[in-house]
């Protein structure tokens, strides 16, 4: 049984990866291993194996496309990079996200 730490991980992890993934992908595109170890390697994705979904998702929702680029260490690579949409639905994240935390620390602080 997960311990109520790691519960509330979870649901944190499920409410920002999504906006993490555009983040990451603001200013170049990259492949999904690159991306799924950068985001295990900061801790927001428990296993690499979660972003694959979440980038099939992505696409699917048009906020990010891809492309096949040719590796020099293995086989093609699919690379995922921002669209328009994705720039503003990671925009809108980015005015949202200081004064929602901003309101949760003063929140918590108040608990203290």
């Amino acid at each position: 049984m997960a311990s109520s730490s790691e519960a509330v991980l979870t649901q944190l992890r499920k409410g920002v990866l999504e906006y993490c993934v555009l983040a990451c992908l603001r200013g170049q595109p990259s492949y999904g291993l690159a991306l799924a170890s950068r985001l295990h390697t900061s801790q927001l994705v428990a296993s690499e194996g979660s972003v694959y979904p979440l980038l099939s998702r992505l696409r699917r929702q048009g906020l990010v496309e891809t492309t096949w680029q040719e590796s020099t260490s293995g086989p093609p690579r699919r690379y995922y990079q921002l669209t328009d949409a994705g720039i503003a639905s990671l925009e809108a994240f980015i005015a949202t996200w200081q004064p929602f935390s901003d309101a949760v620390d003063a929140i918590l602080e108040d608990a203290r």
